[in-house]
This record gives structure tokens, C-alpha cells and sequence, in this order.
């Protein structure tokens, strides 16, 4: 028993001198000291000595333990400090160097734009309306009084999944969904993403963005829609601009107009941003078609309408004097902090 006892305590002093990590002495220690370590099945033979020995082993054993458990504790707390020290050492932050610069993102043009009209609208009582970009044909063209054989299918040339699916060109489409719903009045803007197969240059993108709003109600006038555009135009551009509606045609409104708001680069008294006209072209708008109302279900005997459309990125463009369109997409950061 006393020389079994010996073998294990120099393989146990032998282990642990070794150890190198925590997770190896907790081992050490579960197969010595454990239920069914060594040392415990030493206990556990007790039985078969003398006894009058057993007193003197039972010390022995004892002793053995007390001396493991010791070197033990002694071990973990060595490769701990260890451990820490390596750590720390690891950890150790120098002062001297440059710290590393975070940078942070920054609104877009086109963001700033929409939420300032949206912000303007929603004031004046209207809705936030989305809709799907990936349309039918009927809601982007034939519900707006674009029949298959019109020219002005020509002019919104877009991109078509099948025959009768597309990539919309204009957010009206939201506008004869919310028709459809038959939920009266209506006083909505849909702001959105379109596609038209145009070349990129200066002022033009094959993908942009539109804000188009509508309202459907009782004893709608041309003047309703005069005053509520007038009423935009000085919140988006300051208290001094003044509107001026040139007739124009749109299929899905009659009449139709384009609105035009005093240059804001020098009040209207014409500059090289105005081309020396005092005035610049903002955005079309009119009544909307009384078969578009009849298309949607809607009596056009008692209910009428106003519709307007403006792209977002010509607000911006204006806005602040951009001279380009493809800046607003190439993700430079020096450009971007500017707004």
C-alpha cells in the first residue's frame, strides 16, 4: 500500500509540474482525486489492510492528499497569473499611436429632399403611400388612359419581365391601386423608385425616383390644386417664390399644366441657373381624367381630382445646385458631406 501510494504521488508531482494550461490541471486533478481517481480507489481498499495498519495508511493517504491538493492550488494559481499577464501584456493600449477613425455614413441628397416633402405634405394632411416597383402593365400605363397604341408608351420606354409585367416608370401606379380601394377622399403622395431605358448623362438615369401625389374628393378645383402647389413651392424654396402653370398634355389628367417656380438663385430676375428666364421648370400636374376616375371606380359626376408628379432628383439637383445627376450615385463621401 505504502509503495503504491509513493508511485502515485510522483506521477501526480511529475503532472503537475508539467501542466501548462488550467484545463489540463482541473484533469490531473478529476483522475486523482475524483469519485474514481486513484487516490480515492486507494481509500476504497482500506478493507484489505491489517487493522492495526490502518490508522498509519489512512494518515498516509491523508497526507498524500493534502500534499496534492496543495500543489494543486499552488499550480492553478501560477499558470493563472500567467495567464493574466500574458493577457495584460496583449492588451497593453500605446498612448502614441493614432487612434483608428470610425466614420460615420451620411444622409443622401435624395433622403434629405424626400423627407423635407414629405415633411411638407404630411403637414398639409396628406398620406405616404408605397407601392410595388415590379408592376402590370394596366396600372402603369392603361388605368392612366395609356392605352397599348399611345405614343406616350414611347416616351416612358421602360423594362419589361413578360408581356405584361415591367419595371414601373412612374409611381402613378400607386395611385390607381389606392383608387381601387374606394376609400374616399384621397390625399396621398407615393414617392418611389422608377426605371426608364434613357442614356445616363448629366440629367438623365435609366433608374430614379419619383414623388407623385393625388387627391380625390368633392368639389375639387384647378384652384385647389394652384394653391396647394404655391403653398409647396414656398415651403420647399422660401416665402418669396412665386408659380406660374404653362399649358401642357398628359394623358391620365386634363387639363394639364407644368409649374414653373421663380429662379431662387436671384429672385427672378434672371441669372445664368435660369438661363435668364427668371423661372424654372419644377414639375407637371393637372385635373385628373375623368376616365381615370371611371376606370378606378370612381363617379366622376360627383367626385374630381388633382394629380402632380416632380422627380425627387431634380428637387435635390435645384435644390442645392447640383450641376450633375450622376453625382448623386457615386457614393463619394467628400461630395456627400456637403449636405
Amino acid at each position: 500500500m505504502k509503495s503504491k501510494l509513493e508511485q502515485i504521488r510522483a506521477k501526480v508531482l511529475s503532472q503537475i509540474t508539467d501542466c501548462d494550461t488550467t484545463d489540463r490541471l482541473n484533469e490531473i486533478r478529476v483522475s486523482i482525486l475524483g469519485k474514481k481517481g486513484e487516490l480515492t480507489d486507494l481509500l476504497k481498499s482500506m478493507k484489505d489492510v491489517q487493522p492495526e495498519e490502518r490508522p498509519k495508511v489512512g494518515q498516509m493517504v491523508n497526507e498524500a492528499r493534502t500534499e496534492i491538493e496543495k500543489l494543486l492550488e499552488e499550480r492553478k494559481a501560477k499558470l493563472e497569473k500567467a495567464l493574466r499577464e500574458a493577457r495584460m501584456k496583449a492588451e497593453v493600449i500605446d498612448v502614441t499611436l493614432p487612434a483608428d477613425r470610425r466614420e460615420l455614413g451620411h444622409r443622401h441628397p435624395d433622403s434629405i429632399a424626400l423627407e423635407e416633402v414629405e415633411r411638407i405634405f404630411v403637414g398639409m394632411g396628406y398620406e405616404v403611400v408605397e407601392g410595388p416597383e415590379v408592376e402590370r402593365d394596366y396600372y402603369n400605363f392603361e388605368a392612366l388612359n395609356i392605352p397599348a397604341d399611345h405614343p406616350a408608351k414611347d416616351e416612358q420606354d421602360t423594362f419589361y419581365i413578360t408581356g405584361d409585367i415591367l419595371l414601373r416608370t412612374q409611381t402613378s401606379g400607386v395611385q390607381v391601386h389606392e383608387m381601387e380601394k374606394g376609400k374616399l377622399p384621397i390625399r396621398m403622395i407615393a414617392p418611389g423608385r422608377v426605371f426608364r431605358s434613357d442614356e445616363v448623362d448629366a440629367t438623365h438615369s435609366p433608374c430614379f425616383h419619383q414623388i407623385e401625389g393625388l387627391v380625390i374628393d368633392r368639389h375639387i378645383t384647378f384652384a385647389d390644386l394652384k394653391g396647394t402647389l404655391a403653398e409647396f413651392a414656398r415651403a420647399l424654396f422660401g416665402e418669396e417664390t412665386k408659380v406660374k402653370f404653362r399649358p401642357h398634355h398628359f394623358p391620365f389628367t386634363e387639363p394639364s399644366a407644368e409649374m414653373d417656380v421663380t429662379c431662387f438663385k436671384c429672385g427672378g430676375k434672371g441669372c445664368r441657373f435660369c438661363k435668364g428666364s427668371g423661372w424654372i421648370e419644377i414639375l407637371g400636374c393637372g385635373m385628373v381624367h375623368p376616365h381615370v376616375l371611371e376606370m378606378s371606380g370612381i363617379d366622376p359626376e360627383e367626385y374630381t381630382g388633382f394629380a402632380f408628379g416632380v422627380g425627387l432628383e431634380r428637387i435635390a439637383l435645384l435644390k442645392y445646385e447640383i450641376d450633375d445627376m450622376r453625382l448623386l450615385y457615386e457614393n463619394d463621401i467628400r461630395f456627400l458631406r456637403q449636405f
